[in-house]
């Protein structure tokens, strides 16, 4: 069965309820967040249900504090993708502006229940949900016995040596470059998904053609060079070495991917690709002319492949 997106809860058909649901916002689809999930396909097996999950358009954030810099971690379609592979049936990507408004009671009551009509709702330790962020675990517990619901709370989930597993803790090492500890955290690299702009047309007169592609909602990566692995549109993935930066050198710009691939010449505009951040390489810097700025593109190029050699 193939994931099946619900843009809001009123009025379901009857094969859109009586899921078995995860319930959070899950961007990154991190470690944590896939117990949640997991929990919820468990009861889903035992109720013989379909396996739902809960998420929010746009995400909460946005609106609650929007002074925020950009906070994304992965489009939706990146989310559907991961979630689909997860197994997931029912996908509610369900208005937050028309939820913020609810009580913790009344999403209890109208949104799980009776739009829903959930038989079993999983949620991580931290839930909060409702106006004003007024419930939590306990309170979803307690609604669940109340409106006819199994809950079930997972506890936190601890990374390699102990490290955070959250959201917040990902955009933290993407900020400071450290993609390899993010890839831990959500279990998969961070990558930037987007279509392919033109540039300044100079990468190919330095012989280092680039698919440029804007950050978009993105949380934004160190600026610097990466060792990335780029997918097509067509499925194919391409090694490369990319710079998320600002081109000092060459003229200011918003920040942005430039991404590099090894041993190919195609066009791309135009199209959709995804590149992966797979090592963090240098800092991004404003080099004395063009001369520079093309031997550490390629001393970066090099480093890459290093990198990358045992993958391709």
């Amino acid at each position: 069965m193939s994931l099946r997106v619900v843009h809001d809860w009123l009025d379901l058909p009857p094969e859109a309820r009586g899921a078995s649901v995860a319930l959070g916002n899950f961007d990154g689809v991190h470690q944590g967040h896939r117990q949640v999930i997991a929990e919820a396909a468990k009861a889903a097996r035992a109720l013989k249900a379909p396996l739902g999950v809960i998420r929010f358009t746009p995400h909460p954030a946005r609106i609650l504090r929007p002074e925020l810099p950009p906070q994304q971690l992965m489009t939706f379609e990146q989310q559907a993708q991961v979630l689909e592979g997860l197994g997931v049936d029912l996908l509610y990507d369900l208005p937050f502006e028309r939820i913020s408004p609810l009580s913790d009671v009344a999403f209890a009551r109208e949104v799980l229940k009776g739009g829903l009509g959930a038989r079993h709702v999983s949620a991580g330790f931290d839930i909060r949900f409702g106006k004003d962020r007024s419930g939590d675990a306990e309170s979803l517990k307690r609604l669940g016995g109340e409106y006819g619901f199994e809950v079930s709370i997972v506890a936190a989930v601890a990374g390699k040596g102990g490290a955070k597993v959250s959201s917040s803790a990902a955009r933290e090492a993407i900020r400071g470059g450290e993609v390899d500890k993010a890839a831990l955290i959500l279990g998969r690299p961070f990558a930037i998904e987007g279509v392919v702009v033109e540039g300044q047309h100079l990468g190919r007169q330095l012989g280092y053609p680039t698919a440029n592609v804007f950050l978009g909602d993105y949380v934004r990566p160190r600026l610097g060079s990466y060792a990335t692995r780029t997918r097509l549109a067509d499925g194919r993935v391409v090694p490369g070495v990319a710079n998320v930066g600002e081109n000092p050198t060459t003229g200011l710009v918003d920040a942005r991917l430039e991404v590099w691939l090894f041993d190919f010449d195609e066009d791309l505009y135009g199209q959709t690709i995804e590149t992966e951040l797979v090592a963090f390489i240098r800092p991004e810097a404003k080099f004395n002319g063009l001369d520079e700025l093309i031997r550490v593109i390629g001393e970066d190029a090099a480093k890459a492949r290093a990198i990358l050699t045992p993958e391709f």
